[in-house]
């Protein structure tokens, strides 16, 4: 990926090591901020910083604009993808799961057909077979579909539990 990354003039430095970790530290700053897109999903981590472009200076404000060049993962959730996720929410209508970055994962019920509510203190779905989605358990999934949520640059997941090997693990 090519980013630009802007460096304030109070960190630019003659010494050639500070300004590289100005850099590694403002990209860095920016990869968490940004979160994630739509076209590459979520970021997850910086693997290595490949270039580093000649420097521009802004006139007006005096920063320096440096075009960099790095390689990173990152995961987009496909529909039709088999995941693993936990239960953090139990809710009369489905649950919500978190899987890695993904934090708004919905299961309704309505594609759970052999899991019950059970209601109480610990909410919970249950089967026939005795498998239950409780807060904090392990689950199974696959996803359904998607939407990209530009305001907080997140997807929303919906799950369903149709299909072989799916369900608590």
């Amino acid at each position: 990926m090519t980013w630009n990354v802007l460096i304030p003039p109070s960190q630019l430095s003659p010494k050639c090591l500070l300004l590289r970790k100005a850099i590694m530290v403002r990209l860095l700053e920016d990869f968490t901020n940004r979160k994630a897109s739509e076209q590459h999903g979520y970021y997850v981590a910086v693997n290595q910083l490949k270039t580093i472009a000649k420097g521009k200076v802004r006139v007006l404000t005096g920063d320096t604009l440096f075009p960099v060049t790095f390689t990173c993962i990152t995961q987009k959730p496909m529909k039709g993808e088999v995941m693993i996720g936990y239960v953090s929410k139990v809710l009369r209508h489905g649950v919500f799961l978190r899987s890695g970055p993904a934090g708004t994962i919905f299961l309704s019920d309505k594609v759970m057909s052999e899991y019950k509510y059970v209601g109480g203190e610990n909410p919970m779905f249950m089967s026939e077979h005795y498998s239950k989605l409780v807060k904090g358990a392990a689950v199974r999934f696959k996803v359904m579909g998607l939407r990209w949520m530009e305001d907080d640059r997140r997807f929303l997941l919906l799950a369903t539990l149709a299909g072989d090997f799916l369900g608590p693990i």
